[in-house]
């Protein structure tokens, strides 16, 4: 979460040591601070300074920049009173800092007393209100449902025993085991997190036997802890983190992943539940926009709009919001807006709208339901659920698929490559030593079905048309490239192959269809998985009739086999894990358009591109270029 001017903060124990630098420090950022403190002294000493700090760098402001509130933080009513009071002033609250600290100057054990003065009130100061006022800010950030970001203050004492300090080392451990547990509240777009310095030269740290203060290597600078704390309000990755600073390793985040093997049990059974989280931290926005279906066409550009919409949290306890980075362009995105998808019956299909567009994407995992345990935030994954054009999207999370890394590259092997995988596997019955043809073999998925049928051992006809795309196919591999442009596909096939083909992997319909069912093999099989040419008529999708199809397929024991997607879901994982292995190996190659769409607005473009017949490769489209140049190629 950037830190801004306009933004508002609490700090308990802001009067003195480290909550008094922490208040400067953010005052500094810009934010309006409310100092909560017990000294009415140090409390009012400390709003002054910070209200002088704030208003040297960004001048004054209609309302205080600064406030004291005096509060007993062990006060059940009180600490309430001053959350209030701050939300009153300032309209929200955006970060909250526990930092209220007591030591107990005696051994709990020699402590003859009720400890009301003594351990007790260590355990209430350090534990209980660190714990209550985490409560009433989270209560009051989810409620104003934007992000907000929580620091508790921690100690080293609470990692590793602190033998003359019982009660203060049992407390900061309770602060940082309690912090810890409360991860799963990045999901309504709420952080806590704690920070574990060793000893700073504060009226605190001054109490602490200097023996072992020089054992560790001397004082922490003020600085380190100012650091540390604004990494861990920054940086969006980090929830439910322990950042332990020291003079003798600097910052490390408590326990390291090593320590986590040794306890942590992750109920999955995907091997890349666990990939490393390498991505760029994600900023929850209030507002998002998408590509709504508004009305009914098969022309995408006239069917529908950009939406901006209100971000809804929490999430639903099986969904995830997913950043999406790149979505893939289909020929079928034109049946969609047209209601295809929906039923035959336009009245149907128009009860439907608005609806949303788009049928696949890449991205990154922003947050998830209480009820979802294996994936986390930070993964990154891929989605073929509708709704792919925008900047976010919400899908159950039970639809996710794990993938490396959220790139272009991945987004070809998704509707285009997995149409191709299974097809060829389920539909064709592919074996080795057929002949395959393929047509519009230079596109999104025919790239794929010509590798694959290589791969497989048997011979590849491709059809496509143009000089760059016979070229890209020449380089695939492919054994007879058809470029109609110069050729008629016809007279190639019977010349050149009279015994037919044994598999057709057909996306154009109408007059390619008859030319494919014309050249299959006896007991051919021809895959349908799709008819572009017939998708963007003037009037729209128009059925053609086949008379005397069952005759002919009937007299050579030929099978014509219509593919959809989505009836395989079952397999698509264990086929994207395939097609990420040969392309890992230098396999199979991924070709990708060379022409640059970026961001929601450039949606129609890119379909409209993809249907005028130039495209060379998956088409896709960048929805947040700042994401991809961070993002290596697979």
């Amino acid at each position: 979460m950037k830190l801004e001017p306009g933004m508002s903060a609490l700090v308990t124990g802001g009067g003195s040591g480290i909550g008094k630098a922490l208040c400067i420090a953010l005052a500094h950022k810009g934010l309006s601070v409310t100092v909560v403190d017990f000294s009415e002294e140090h409390g009012e000493q400390a709003a002054s300074l910070v209200q002088k700090r704030r208003n040297q760098i960004h001048g004054d402001s209609k309302v205080p920049s600064a406030i004291f509130i005096k509060c007993d933080v062990t006060d059940a009513d009180a600490l309430p009173a001053a959350f209030g009071k701050h939300v009153n002033l300032y309209g929200g609250l955006d970060v909250c800092i526990n930092c209220a600290g007591f030591v107990n100057k005696s051994l709990v054990y020699d402590d003859t007393s009720n400890g009301t003065k003594t351990w007790r009130r260590a355990v209430n100061v350090n534990l209980v209100a660190v714990i209550d006022g985490t409560r009433i800010a989270t209560q009051i950030m989810r409620a104003q449902k934007k992000p907000g970001a929580i620091i508790n203050i921690g100690s080293v004492a609470g990692l590793f025993p602190m033998h003359y300090e019982p009660i203060y080392s049992g407390t900061k451990g309770g602060v940082i085991m309690f912090t810890r547990s409360l991860a799963p509240l990045k999901r309504h777009g709420i952080r806590v997190n704690v920070i574990c310095p060793e000893f700073v030269q504060t009226n605190m740290g001054e109490q602490v036997n200097r023996v072992l203060v020089d054992a560790l290597g001397g004082f922490l600078k003020m600085e380190d802890v100012i650091n540390g704390a604004f990494e861990l309000i920054e940086d969006e990755s980090k929830a439910g983190a322990c950042l332990w600073i020291s003079k003798r390793r600097g910052m490390v985040y408590w326990p390291t992943s090593e320590e986590e093997k040794k306890y942590l049990v992750y109920a999955t059974k995907s091997k890349m539940t666990l990939i490393k989280n390498r991505f760029p931290s994600i900023q929850t926005p209030e507002f998002f926009e998408k590509i709504t279906v508004h009305t009914l066409s098969h022309n995408f550009r006239n069917a529908t709009r950009i939406d901006r919409v209100r971000l809804r949290l929490p999430m639903e306890p099986h969904s995830a919001l997913i950043k999406i980075i790149y979505a893939g362009v289909n020929a079928s995105d034109v049946n969609f807006t047209s209601g295809r998808y929906f039923s035959g019956n336009a009245k149907e299909a128009s009860a439907h709208l608005p609806f949303d567009a788009g049928f696949e994407a890449v991205g990154i995992v922003a947050s998830v339901g209480d009820a979802v345990r294996h994936i986390k935030v930070g993964t990154a994954v891929a989605l073929m659920t509708f709704g792919s054009y925008a900047e976010f999207t919400v899908v159950p999370a039970k639809h996710l698929l794990l993938v490396p890394r959220p790139d272009p590259e991945v987004v070809a092997m998704l509707t285009s490559g997995l149409t191709a995988s299974i097809s060829l596997e389920k539909s064709g019955q592919m074996t080795s030593g057929q002949v395959v043809l393929v047509t519009a073999a230079a596109g999104g998925t025919g790239q794929f079905a010509v590798q694959l049928a290589k791969l497989a051992g048997n011979k590849v006809i491709a059809t496509c048309g143009g000089g760059n795309k016979a070229a890209l196919l020449a380089s695939l591999g492919v054994d007879r490239v058809i470029n109609y442009q110069h050729e008629k596909i016809k007279d190639v096939l019977k010349k050149e192959f009279p015994r037919g083909a044994d598999i057709v992997y057909e996306s154009v319909g109408a007059e390619m269809f008859d030319l494919c069912l014309n050249a299959l093999a006896v007991r051919g099989r021809l895959i349908v998985i799709g008819m572009i040419s017939q998708y963007q008529g003037k009037d729209g999708w128009m059925p053609r009739n086949y008379y005397g199809l069952c005759e002919k397929i009937l007299g050579k024991s030929q099978t014509v086999a219509g593919f959809f997607l989505i009836q395989y879901a079952d397999l698509w994982q264990k086929h994207l894990d395939k097609l990420f292995d040969l392309h890992a190996s230098g396999t199979l190659k991924v070709s990708l358009d060379p022409k640059k769409f970026v961001g929601v607005a450039s949606v129609a473009d890119a379909v409209e591109h993809l249907h005028s017949g130039r495209s060379v490769g998956k088409v896709v489209v960048c929805m947040d270029p700042a994401y991809s140049q961070t993002l290596a190629k697979l």
